[in-house]
């Protein structure tokens, strides 16, 4: 509260000093003049100090008269008039006398008393006070002592009514030299004095020298402190240390600034020039950034508010540049003093000062201080230039400073210096708005290029010779490396450089420059910059001869951008497009002056190819060698050939999949192709791009490259090279002049899938692998199918188990493999190949002409070559992408026979190995985490043999037995059993003689697997089609036809027992019978067997039709009861009341005896002939039997209607004459109608004399007479118009030369001479007007159809052709040719003789019923004209492709759905019988939703049983019903046999007990395995004879029903 008494006066004091002081920011100084020391400066202070001279004490003078003080301070305070009671406290006496009197530490006892007194009272006598305390400050006091005395001096100074005289006597006594640790209380005391440099009356003049002086002293303290303080511990680098001496030399610097601020007037020159170079020193002697700012400070107050001495500028300048230049923590404060600086009027003397220490770089012998100063200046310089179109500051020539900048170049070679000058650079061409400095605008640019060249020259010779990308040693912005600083800097201007060519609109920009610095400098500038480069020699063809320095720029570009591999992808392969340009412009003006520039350039863009690593920029190159390869001279061509070659046989041919560790635990995973490729594969695209460029116009060169490609297929790494190789090699065809072609189509679908190698099947895995309990599921689901066994072979089983054994591995856990090759023909090759076979590269001699020619050899492909490598693979094992690709792709190119005509000791060892393979399990092991297995490869394998087989006429018999016995070894397989069974199919037709050795045997082995799932549909289908060929089984016996029947009984039994387990076991059961379980899987063809059973349950039917037919006549009834017995009993001994069984036996009944066709009724056997003629009808068992008896003569017609056939005889009883004694008997008596004959006889007599012997046990075994009404004959109408023979009807289309559009394809009205002669084996040619058989369709009556067709039939089936080729073609009444496709688009069936030269394609003909195409394509396509020309020899040797194509979702069912090779001579019955198949299954898979497919025979034997219910005697069924075989809707229970022999059965004869059962299946099971003798292929492996252990037992119904049925015992 005292304090704040006291206030107003000092309130009032320093209002007063701050009016009279100057702010900060006045720009005119004091009114004191600082050069001058009276004058005008005393008057103008003592007008300042005035007021205060007026209160002078008057007891100063007294001062010197100590004894009266006392009283006369007492006086003082008493008269002095306040505003207010100020009263002093009562022991100032006592502390007055104290400080005056006491002892020392009594004196500063009171002294720091008093020093509050005076603090509270401010109108106290001080003087007094601090004249009594003087003493206390002397240095050799204790330093408590000192402390009282400075305290209280420091208050006192501040007692606002002392004069300047007392304050001059206070700024004496703080001037004294004071004890060293004094100091700060020195500086306090000279700032309280002074009121923080506000007030100086009484030292005006004296202040600054003081201080200078204590600034030197003070920094010599600090220096010694911080010594001491560095030799006690370790400090960071240009940090200062906080000490007592530093705290105090930082408030020194804070009062200069305060003085300078409010007094710097009062500093004359001398004091100034003090002063400055006080400051500077110390900047020089220290190295702490604080005490640089400090001194900047002082420099910018001095500056602002005072004037700096002329003679210090340059010094100034120097250090202040380079304090911003060499201390970051100080350039701040630097840089704004020197700004300061540049806008005074010192401004353009401070530019020529750092441009002068620029140009006289080097004369300094001191090179340090030197070098310092030049950086120095090169900084300060970098921060003005920017500035230097702004206002207040000064402007900078540009030729000084370019030619300051060279001398600097010149006169050193520091790498700072270096970097400083292009960042000087950098601020030239960025300015403060982000455009180019306007001193730059009318300026040449080309000597600051130089000069920022010159810098960066060592550092881009360093980087040139490095290995490193461009961004290597600038990974870390704070490196130290020199040549990293000076690129990064150099790299900032380039970057600022290209975005003002880039950017700058004004034409007057100096593009060509800094292109030519950018070529200078070219190593260092970035892709972008060099991207500029070529984008502006390409737009003004700098590398074209039209410019005069063409060459060399060619060699930059060549040189610098293209051939550095540091560069990026899109540099050098611009720099590579530049070269090509030059190029093709070089070839188009054919330069004679320097032919051999051409051939040289070539040369240098393949120098160092073989160490290329960037794949994009290697794949120009070779687009670029093949763009010329077909132009250049052939030793060109084979140095490019060799240089690539280089390239695939390095070891840095690196692999494309890592591999992969087995126990890796990573899931196994489907992954696409890799994205990547080797230098190797890139090369051989490369080959395979010129060789189809070559392969029309160049033999040399083709052959070549064909020679190259296959030694890269033998190489041992480079797979993906080797397969790149391998999708040309594979591809290469012959036409049928053996001219060389390469197709886009391999028809490799069906091996790939089964393999896994196509998009479906690796989908299909990766969603099971991504779905693991689905997949589970599926594993389960698999292994109880096939513990049950299924029914029938389904084709998709080997795509199916790639995806299961890939699933199972990734359940116990596998490791990744990723597949290198999937099926597709869509990108297999880098360019589309020629349409058109090459004119000039053949696989064989054409013909005679060029056989003797002398260049022959030169023209032919060395495809053995190819076939040899192909053989040394498969013999010695190689990578699993290789060998599968080999196993999938071979089979397609065997197919083409034409290409392989000079291969054929090939092929003899290719047929050997393939055998030896299979026979001896000699398979190579498939990876583990493929999911494959070795019987996958069989299964290629077996068709690669299948395709070989086609050769046979280039094998020596025994090796065709090899072939065959090959199969026949491998048909027990369950994988491969498929597989052998089509192949054997093909054997059938094209070695005969090698089939007939081995039937035997095959059908044993058929016998065994015929309950094997999805084989037992391929056996009957082979059965059903070796029927027909009786050449091969004509030596068969008795046993041997029976094996066939076994097993088709086998195979119903089969059927049999898995519906009985089904069995309904109650009434309420029968309502809601079992479905079957759906498959597990779900392919794209599904399994015939298991959607549709009753095809195959139907097709062994047949089988034993067709079988029974080639039996010889004499030799068919004893077959008969064995049959019959088979048919009509289940395994169990149970009783099988079967459609097809009843039809089948019907139709052994029919044929046992005679071969026949139907008999039909006599046509003269009329009442106008014969009489009057009495009709009647029975059903007699499963026949309709119609007798029509004449009554008088005795001849009778007896007509038969079974479901197999109708048969009718006609037949007389001759009556003997009765005697002249005989009275007449009959009708004739009673109504006295006699005439002289006694015969009159009834049609029930005829039935009654044949039938009267047989036993009739109830009324249901009688015959079934019929009414004679308009319903029956209804009926029976409707019966007869029931065809007794399946009908079938198949489209054959003919597609000539080129053609893929329906309209031209129908259109044809003829085909080839190879499709003639098949049409002319497929059937008979029939007429169609007046025939009497069903035409499926045809016209009969106006040839709108066409005359002819081509028709076949046996006993059982018909088969009419709808031959596109002989129907009419009117394009103008019908353009569509609507009047064709209303046939074929309705078959479900048809065959495609394709001569396009093209793949059939499914939906050539869009329809919703043709099920099956039958596609037959030549092995070697041939043009229009030249299959007319071809010889009757040439046709007989020629060979057909088959492939039998389905509908989306249609199951495989043919031998044929993997292509197969058949000869013209076999093909014809070859396709009958597939289409024959096919048709037969089309009619079950129509009718699979609506109901079941009836045959022929079928309608009419429930046309019969429809009678019999209506007419027959009515019984009670017992007990549940027998099943219905498969696929059979109606199970009638009311029939002619069953019924019949309905007879009651003691319990004890009922065989169902577990035991009998055990017997019976264990007879059954023993059934086909009787073993046969050694070197015997006729033991019969059947027995009718019952075993030891069989149990007899009393007949039962079952029994009785096939002895009734056995008719071959009545004989």
């Amino acid at each position: 509260m005292s304090r704040q008494t006291a206030s107003p006066g000092s309130k009032q004091a320093s209002i007063q000093e701050r009016e009279m002081s100057p702010s900060p920011g006045d720009g005119a100084p004091p009114s004191q003049d600082s050069k001058t020391v009276g004058g005008l400066a005393s008057v103008f202070k003592g007008l300042a100090g005035a007021a205060k001279l007026t209160k002078s004490s008057p007891t100063v003078a007294q001062s010197s008269t100590p004894p009266t003080i006392h009283a006369e301070i007492a006086e003082e305070l008493s008269s002095m008039p306040t505003p207010h009671a100020y009263t002093l406290p009562p022991q100032y006496i006592t502390l007055f006398e104290q400080l005056k009197d006491g002892t020392i530490n009594e004196r500063a006892a009171a002294a720091n008393s008093l020093r509050t007194v005076v603090a509270n009272y401010p109108h106290n006598p001080v003087l007094g006070i601090w004249h009594a305390a003087k003493d206390l400050i002397e240095p050799t006091n204790p330093k408590a002592t000192r402390i009282a005395g400075w305290e209280l001096l420091a208050e006192c100074v501040k007692h606002p009514s002392s004069s300047d005289l007392e304050r001059k006597e206070y700024f004496q006594t703080i001037s004294t030299i004071a004890n060293p640790d004094d100091f700060h209380l020195q500086l306090m005391a000279l700032v309280n004095l002074s009121d923080h440099g506000r007030n100086m009356s009484g030292f005006d003049y004296d202040l600054f020298p003081l201080l200078s002086t204590w600034l030197r002293s003070s920094f010599d303290m600090v220096r010694n402190a911080r010594a001491m303080t560095r030799r006690q511990g370790p400090r960071s680098k240009g940090k200062s240390i906080m000490t007592k001496e530093g705290k105090d030399f930082a408030d020194l610097f804070k009062f200069l600034a305060d003085a300078i601020k409010f007094n710097s007037v009062l500093a004359d020159d001398a004091a100034a020039e003090a002063l400055v170079g006080t400051l500077l020193d110390i900047c020089m002697l220290t190295s702490v950034s604080d005490d640089m700012r400090a001194c900047s400070g002082i420099l910018d107050a001095i500056i602002t508010f005072g004037v700096l001495p002329g003679n210090k500028l340059k010094q100034c300048v120097e250090i202040l540049s380079s304090i911003h230049c060499l201390v970051p923590d100080a350039q701040k404060q630097a840089w704004t003093t020197i700004r300061i600086l540049c806008q005074s009027h010192n401004g353009q003397a401070t530019v020529r000062l750092l441009l002068e220490t620029l140009s006289s770089a080097g004369a300094d012998e001191n090179k340090k201080q030197d070098l310092r100063h030049i950086r120095g200046a090169l900084s300060i310089l970098n921060k003005l230039i920017p500035k230097s179109s702004e206002k207040r500051y000064p402007p900078i020539p540009y030729s000084v400073l370019v030619n300051s900048l060279s001398k600097v170049v010149e006169a050193t070679t520091s790498w700072k210096v270096y970097q400083d000058i292009l960042k000087l650079a950098n601020a030239l061409f960025y300015d403060s708005r982000g455009s180019v400095n306007t001193m730059l605008a009318e300026e040449d640019w080309t000597p600051i290029f130089d000069i920022a060249g010159a810098c960066s020259a060592g550092a881009i010779t360093l980087l040139a010779k490095s290995s490193q990308v461009l961004a290597s040693p600038l990974s870390q912005e704070d490196s130290d490396h020199p040549e990293a600083v000076i690129i990064k800097e150099l790299l900032e201007l380039v970057s600022r450089v290209e975005n003002i060519v880039n950017n700058q609109r004004d034409p007057f920009v100096q593009r060509q420059d800094c292109i030519l610095f950018f070529t200078k400098i070219h190593p260092a500038i970035p892709d972008s910059a060099a991207t500029l480069v070529l984008d502006y020699y390409k737009e003004f063809r700098c590398c074209f001869p039209s410019d005069a320095r063409w060459k060399s720029n060619l060699d930059m570009v060549l040189s610098a951008f293209f051939k550095d591999r540091k560069r990026s992808t899109d540099v050098r392969l611009q720099a590579l497009h530049v070269i090509t340009e030059v190029y093709d412009m070089l070839e188009l003006i054919n330069d004679e002056a320097e032919p051999d520039f051409v051939l040289n350039l070539v040369k240098r863009l393949l120098v160092g190819v073989t160490e290329e690593t960037d794949i994009v920029v290697l794949q120009e190159i070779v687009s670029f060698a093949a763009s010329v390869a077909t132009t250049i001279s052939l030793p060109m061509f084979y140095h490019i050939t060799d240089t690539l070659t280089g390239i695939v046989g390095t070891n840095r041919s690196r692999t494309a999949i890592p591999p992969s560790s087995p126990n890796s635990g990573v899931s196994s995973s489907i992954l696409k192709l890799p994205p990547h490729q080797t230098p190797a594969n890139v090369v051989t695209k490369g080959f395979v791009q010129i060789f189809l460029r070559v392969m029309n116009v160049d033999v040399a060169k083709a052959i070549r490259l064909f020679e190259t490609l296959v030694s890269i297929a033998k190489l041992s790494n480079a797979t993906d090279a080797r397969l790149t190789a391998m999708k040309l090699l594979f591809r290469v065809r012959a036409d049928w002049a053996n001219r060389i072609f390469i197709t886009m189509h391999t028809e490799t679908g069906s091996l790939a899938a089964t393999l896994g190698r196509t998009e479906a099947a690796m989908a299909r895995k990766l969603s099971e692998e991504v779905s693991p309990q689905t997949r589970l599921s599926r594993s389960e689901a698999s292994g109880s199918s096939r513990s049950t066994r299924g029914v029938s072979f389904s084709t998709q089983l080997p795509e199916r188990t790639p995806s299961h054994r890939a699933a199972t591995a990734t359940k116990t856990g596998s490791s990744t493999y990723q597949f290198l090759w999937v099926a597709s023909d869509l990108d297999a090759l880098p360019e589309a190949p020629s349409a058109t076979a090459s004119p000039v590269l053949y696989s064989s001699v054409p013909d005679a002409s060029l056989e003797s020619a002398s260049e022959g050899d030169e023209t032919l492909l060395p495809i053995s070559l190819w076939l040899g490598a192909i053989l040394h693979l498969i013999q010695t094992g190689c990578d699993w992408e290789v060998y599968s690709f080999i196993l999938v792709h071979l089979p397609s190119q065997l197919s083409n026979h034409a290409v392989f005509n000079k291969a054929v000791p090939q092929l003899q060892e290719l047929r050997r190995t393939v055998c030896e393979q299979i026979r001896q399990r000699v398979l190579q092991e498939p990876p583990g985490t493929s999911g494959l297995r070795k019987a996958d490869i069989a299964i290629c394998l077996l068709h690669n043999l299948t395709m070989i087989l086609s050769y046979h006429r280039h094998f020596p018999k025994p090796d065709e037995d090899e072939i065959v016995s090959t199969f026949v070894d491998a048909i027990t397989t369950e994988r491969s059993a498929k597989c052998c069974i089509h192949a054997l199919t093909i054997c059938c037709h094209e070695l005969p003689s090698s089939i007939s050795k081995v039937l035997i045997p095959i059908l044993q082995r058929m016998a065994q697997i015929i309950t094997q799932p999805y084989v037992a549909m391929h056996i009957l289908e082979f059965l059903a089609c070796l029927s027909r060929l009786p050449s091969l089984y004509v030596n068969f016996r008795k046993e041997e036809y029976q094996i066939v029947f076994g097993i088709c009984v086998r195979y119903l039994q089969f059927v049999r027992g898995k519906k009985q387990s089904h069995r309904p076991s109650s009434i309420g059961d029968i309502a809601n019978p079992r479905k079957p379980s759906i498959p597990v899987d779900n392919p794209s063809h599904p399994n015939a067997s298991d959607d549709l059973p009753q095809y195959v349950y139907s097709l062994a039917y047949h089988v034993i039709i067709f079988w029974f037919l080639a039996l010889k006549l004499g030799d068919r009834a004893s077959h008969v009861s064995w049959i019959a017995k088979n048919l009509f009993t289940d395994v169990d001994g149970s009783q099988v009341l079967d459609e097809q069984a009843q039809t089948s036996i019907d139709f052994m009944q029919r044929v046992a005896y005679a071969d026949v066709d139907e008999s039909a009724e006599d046509p003269l056997f009329t009442a106008s002939r014969f009489g009057k003629i009495q009709l009647k009808r029975w059903l007699i068992g499963n026949s309709i039997v119609t007798i029509e008896q004449a009554e008088a003569s005795g001849w009778a017609r007896i007509t038969k209607r079974q479901p197999s056939g109708t048969s009718s005889f006609t037949i007389c009883e001759s009556f003997r004459p009765p005697p002249a004694h005989q009275q007449p008997i009959g009708d004739s008596t009673r109504d006295n109608t006699a005439t002289g004959s006694t015969n009159s006889v009834l049609p029930n007599h005829l039935l009654v004399q044949l039938l009267a012997s047989m036993p009739q046990y109830n009324d249901t075994s009688r015959p079934v007479p019929l009414p004679s009404n308009d319903a029956v004959d209804m009926a029976i109408r409707v019966f007869d118009r029931n065809s007794t023979l399946d009908g079938h009807k198949v489209g054959v289309v003919y597609i000539g030369e080129n053609q893929v559009d329906e309209v031209e394809i129908l259109a044809n009205v003829s085909g080839s001479s190879d499709y003639v002669e098949f049409l002319n084996g497929l059937g008979t040619l029939t007429k169609l007007k007046g025939a009497t058989f069903n035409l499926q369709g045809l016209d009969r009556q106006y040839d709108t159809d066409g005359e002819y067709t081509f028709c076949w039939r046996d006993r059982v089936t018909e088969l009419v052709f709808h031959v596109t080729t002989q129907m009419p073609t009117n394009l103008e009444t019908d353009p569509r040719c609507n009047q064709k496709k209303r046939h074929i688009g309705n078959d479900f069936v048809n065959i495609i003789f394709n001569d396009s030269g093209f793949p059939f394609k499914f939906d050539t003909f869009p329809s919703e019923f043709n099920y099956v195409y039958i596609v037959i394509t030549p092995e070697s396509r041939a043009s229009f004209v030249a299959t007319r020309q071809r010889t009757p020899k040439d046709v007989e040797d020629s060979f057909y492709k088959v492939q039998v194509m389905s509908k989306p979702g249609f199951p495989e069912i043919s031998p044929a759905a993997e292509t197969k090779i058949v000869s013209l001579k076999a093909l014809p019955v070859f396709i009958r019988l597939l289409a024959l198949n096919a048709s037969f299954f089309s009619h079950v898979w129509a009718n699979r939703e609506g109901g079941e497919h009836i045959s022929s025979w079928g309608n009419r034997l429930r046309d019969i049983n429809r009678l019999r219910e209506k007419y027959g005697p009515k019984t009670i069924p017992q007990g549940p019903p027998t099943p219905s075989p498969p696929g059979t809707a109606h199970n009638y229970s009311n029939t002619g046999i069953g019924p019949q022999l309905d007879v009651s059965r003691a319990g004890s004869t009922v065989r169902d007990s577990l035991g009998s059962l055990s017997i019976r299946r264990s007879s059954v099971a023993t059934f086909f395995t009787t073993s046969s003798e050694q070197n015997s292929h006729r033991s019969s492996i059947l027995s009718t004879a019952t075993t030891d252990n069989t149990e007899v037992l009393p007949p039962t119904a079952a029994d009785l029903l096939v002895e009734s049925l056995d008719f071959s015992r009545w004989g």
